[in-house]
This record gives structure tokens, sequence and C-alpha cells, in this order.
């Protein structure tokens, strides 16, 4: 009888400890995707509010608002890998949810113009780190098949936060000083963060040693992929607004970069550094998903980035009627990253719905890129669907071929560089995006009308809050078909851009779907589980034993 109670109070407790799993894992994954919104809507929401900030900080040239927060948190996001594997995912995530904090009340408080691009910058190097390690963190506590449906979610977060963020940013922005609230309501965010990741983020973390630390980490290869993407962030940054694009400003950083990129995997092929799994050189596979990854960037941010623009800028949306307007895109994304996501789990493949995914996305672009200034708002609403379909299904599936064939004790890394490249992308897709616009602005608009915008200033900035006020009638539908002009332009770019993508596909092979966890760093309530099940196991062989 003695053993029979036991066993059952083993059972109890095991059960006891598994749903303590499930709750850790939930408030994880929910501080996760708190961080995650928080990097969101910062780029979204500040993006809108631009205009009102630098006017409020008689700033004359806000280029920098913008280019810091991105500049920073591509650079940062090299190191995440290293810093992950050498110092523990939890202190290391934590110390970015600080740096974002101090870098949202250093915006917040800004005073001046060259406050507000430092304070952007700080929050920069958090957003990026955070990113980046949330990524991490999902892969240690999901296996590989039944990522899908999580990444769906995670989509999701990110349309939700690119379709709210701009209303968000306009109605602060229509408040006077109340911008500073945009920054300020990040700290209780960043609160909520900190503490659900302190309490529930339970794994292990290695005995500090900086030292020792420091050593592992790919210095020389971190420092050129770092060097290599400011200067070409720089270079998009100033090309067709500072400077001319043929002008030496433009050209020697893009020429740098682009040479710091192939030394870059030249080095990291050669004498093995590990900030690049050696696997995006060995595997055909886990090559086509960094690609996919790659191409999905820019056109997913370039669809999210630019639709509002032609909502306020043609169809005369105001910023709060554009974040509704693009819901058709930000709706099905997440639905369609879900059920493929869920597809991968139930066939046991995934690259049939990466071929299927791009194919989508490819003919979304084609249709949206048929709108015009005359089409009707059931037009771009219904033009939006196939689009979102496509951009959903392929965020959640170059995934799985990149992590197929690694073993799990590369995800650190593998994961670092898929969101450095995606992030990579992402700055890619808005800077091709706001050149293009740009350009096409310079073209089309009347020359008598350029003169009277701020010089060096970005044109969509300083003409979609004025265009309801023109007064003449000529002159006001001169400037939407200039702008309908330019977002069509945008789409028939991407068009090329998913048809690279679905080519990528080509390289992909069918790998096993890994079942197995990297136990290092996996909650430790699993690994007290495991625990628990051996000592009931020990208990019931010996009450049989007995008997």
């Amino acid at each position: 009888m003695q053993h029979e109670a036991g066993s059952e109070t083993a059972m109890n407790e095991t059960t006891q400890t598994t749903y303590e799993r499930g709750v850790d894992f939930w408030m994880v994954y929910v501080s996760n995707l708190v961080v995650d919104m928080l990097s969101v809507l910062d780029v979204m929401a500040v993006s809108t509010a631009l205009p009102t900030i630098v006017g409020h900080l008689h700033g004359e040239d806000f280029v920098w608002v913008g280019s810091a927060f991105t500049v920073a948190s591509t650079a940062i996001i090299p190191f995440v890998g290293d810093l992950v594997s050498g110092f523990g995912r939890k202190p290391v995530l934590l110390s970015f949810i600080v740096i974002f904090a101090i870098g949202s009340a250093i915006c917040g408080a800004a005073q001046s113009m060259n406050m507000l691009i430092a304070g952007r910058a700080v929050q920069g190097f958090g957003g990026g780190g955070c990113l980046s390690i949330t990524e991490i963190i999902y892969a240690d506590m999901v296996p590989l098949p039944e990522r899908g449906k999580f990444q769906g979610i995670i989509a999701s977060v990110w349309a939700l936060g690119c379709a709210i963020g701009p209303p968000i940013g306009g109605a602060f922005a229509n408040s006077g000083n109340n911008w500073r609230w945009l920054f300020y309501l990040n700290l209780p965010l960043c609160g909520i963060a900190f503490l659900l990741t302190t309490v529930f983020l339970r794994v292990k973390t290695p005995k500090f040693e900086p030292i020792a630390a420091a050593k592992r980490m790919d210095w020389i290869g971190i420092f050129i992929i770092v060097c290599s993407t400011v200067a070409l962030l720089i270079g998009m940054t100033f090309g067709g607004l500072r400077f001319p694009w043929s002008s030496g400003h433009v050209i020697v950083p893009l020429v740098i970069g682009g040479v710091g990129l192939a030394s870059f995997f030249v080095y990291e092929k050669i004498y093995s550094g590990h900030t690049v799994p050696s696997y995006f050189f060995t595997s055909r596979t886990t090559f086509s998903g960094y690609m996919g990854t790659f191409f999905h960037g820019i056109a997913s941010l370039a669809a999210i980035y630019y639709l509002p623009v032609y909502f306020q800028a043609v169809r005369d949306a105001s910023p709060i009627g554009s974040g509704v307007d693009i819901f058709p895109l930000t709706l099905t994304i997440p639905a369609a990253a879900i059920v493929a996501g869920g597809s991968v789990k139930a066939v046991k493949k995934y690259r049939p719905q990466n071929y299927v995914g791009w194919a989508i996305t490819l003919l979304g672009f084609g249709v949206m890129s048929i709108m015009n200034v005359n089409s009707s708002r059931a037009q771009y609403i219904a033009t939006q669907i196939p689009a979102g379909i496509g951009i959903g299904m392929v965020w959640v599936l170059t995934q799985f071929p990149i992590l197929a064939p690694l073993p799990v004790s590369n995800s650190a890394h593998a994961l670092g560089f898929h969101v450095f490249l995606r992030r990579f992308a992402q700055s890619f897709g808005i800077a091709i995006g706001g050149t293009i616009i740009q350009n096409v602005l310079l073209q089309q608009l009347p020359k008598d009308f350029l003169a009277t915008l701020p010089q060096g200033a970005e044109i969509a900035y300083s003409v979609i809050p004025s265009i309801k006020s023109i007064q003449d009638e000529q002159l006001k539908q001169q400037v939407r078909i200039a702008f309908a002009n330019a977002v069509q332009l945008v789409w028939r770019v991407m068009i090329g851009i998913s048809g690279a993508g679905l080519l990528s596909c080509l390289l992909m092979k069918e790998e096993q779907l890994r079942t197995d966890m990297d136990e290092q760093w996996g909650l430790q309530a699993r690994e007290q589980n495991k625990a628990d099940e051996v000592e009931l196991g020990k208990e019931v062989e010996s009450d049989g034993n007995s008997r």
C-alpha cells in the first residue's frame, strides 16, 4: 500500500510538473511576443510621426532618425549567436530589453535632433538583439516540425504591429507634444517583458567566464559584417536623398559594403568563422532557405511599408484609415502562416509549400501592380489578399530548409544569421521602395511644386500630409497620379524579387525534419519533468519487484 501511495504521489507530482511546464512555456512565449511587438511598433509608428517630431525639434533632415534605428538593429544581430552561446539566453535577453528601454527614455526626453538620433541608435541595438534572441528561444522550446504554427503567431505580431503602428503614430502626431508618448509607452511594455522573462524563462545559464566566452566569439567575421552592413545602409540611406546616386558619398560606401560582404563570406568559408553556419556553404537546402529569407524580407516589408503610402497619398486615407485599409494584407499573413506551418507538421514536407507560397506571392504582386489612381476600394482591398497569403506562407517556410539539415547544436548561430539576413533584407526592401518612389516623384511632380519642399527632405514625408489641403485640383490630381505610378513601379520590381525567391526553391531538397531538441538550452521544467518520470519508473519497478 505504501508503494502504491508512493507511486500515486509521484504520478501527481509528474502531472503537476507538466502543468507548470506548460505555464512556463506560454509565459515565455508571451513575453517574447511582447518584445517582438515593441520592435515592430517602434519602426512603424515612429515613421508615421516623423514629420511632426522633427518639426517640433526644429530639425531639417530626419533621414537619420529612422536610419539610426535600422543601422544599429541590423549591425548588432551578428553578435547575438556568440553572445547567447557564451553567456546564456536569459541574461543577454534581459540586457537587450534594458537597452531598448534606455533608448526609448532618451528619445522621449529628446530636446534636440542629435539627442533623438542617439536614442534611436540605442533603441536599435536593443531591438535588434531582442528580435534575434527571441527567435533562438523559440527554437529551444519547440521541435522543428511543430514550429510552423508558432512562427505563424509571430508573423501575426509583425503584421499586426505594421498595421496598427501607423495609426498609433498618426494619432500621437496629431496631438502636439504628445509624440513623446510613442517612446514613453515602451517603458511599461519593457517592464512587463522583463518581469515575464525573469520569472518564467528558467533555462541553464553557463558559468560566467567572460574571457573564455570572448575568445570563442568570431570577432574578425563580426567586425567585417558589421562594417559592411553599416556602409551599405549608409549608401542606401543617402542615395537620391542627401546626395545623388552618382555622388562619391553614395558610391564609396556602397562599394565598400559590397566588397566587405563578399570578403565576409570568403573569410567564413576559409577560416571557419562560425557566424555563418558551415552548412550555408555545403548544403544547397540550407543555402536555398537563406536565399528565400533574403528575397522574402525585401518583398514583405516593401508591401507592408508602402501600401499605406498608396492609401494616404492616392486614396486620401488618414493614417488611422490606412491602418484599416491594409487589414486584408495584415490579417491574411498570419492566417496563411499558421496554415502553412501546420501543413509541414501534417505532411512532413516543406518543399512543395515553398513553391506554392512563392508562386502565390508572385501572383499577388502582379495583381497589386494593376492598382492605379482610379482603382475602387473593392479592388485595392481584394488585390491584397493573394499577396498576403503568399507572404504569410513563405514567412514561416524558409526556416525549415535552413534548419532541417543542421544538428540542433547549430541552431543559435543558424537562427542568428537567419534573423540578420531577414532584417538586412527588410532594410533593403524599405530602401528599394523608397528610392523608386523618390525618383518617380522627382520626375513626375511639377518642378514648381517640388521647389516648395524642404531641401533634402524625403518627398513622401513632405507631401503626403498636405495633399488634402492642395487647393488646385489639377495639381492635386497630378500629385496623386505620380504617387500611384511610383507605388505601381514598386510592385513591379517586387514581381522580379518574388520570381527570384521562386527560383531559389530549385536548390531545395526535402530533408527529414528533426524532432530532437537541444537539451542544453531547454526550459528547466522540462528537464525536471524527465527526472520525475525516471524517478516514477524506478518506484513502479521497485513496487513490482517487491510484490
